[in-house]
């Protein structure tokens, strides 16, 4: 695997656990569990979001490179 390859791969697995976990944290919030688990939820999914726009970028960058 391609230095590439798993640089997506880590970027697309860190997308999917932190808007993950955002969510669980807002649904704690929801459950009535306190505030501090809706500023937890909503830093998670800001930094989904923001390896969304990452991940846009650096593939634009590298998209000279092959993956293998």
């Amino acid at each position: 695997m391609s230095l590439k390859a798993f640089h997506i791969f880590f970027i697309v697995v860190s997308i999917f656990l932190g808007l993950g976990v955002g969510g669980w944290g807002i649904l704690q919030f929801a459950k009535g569990q306190g505030v501090s688990w809706l500023y937890f939820g909503l830093g998670f999914i800001v930094s989904g979001v923001a390896l969304i726009f990452y991940s846009r970028s650096i593939l634009k960058k590298m998209k000279d490179i092959s993956y293998l």
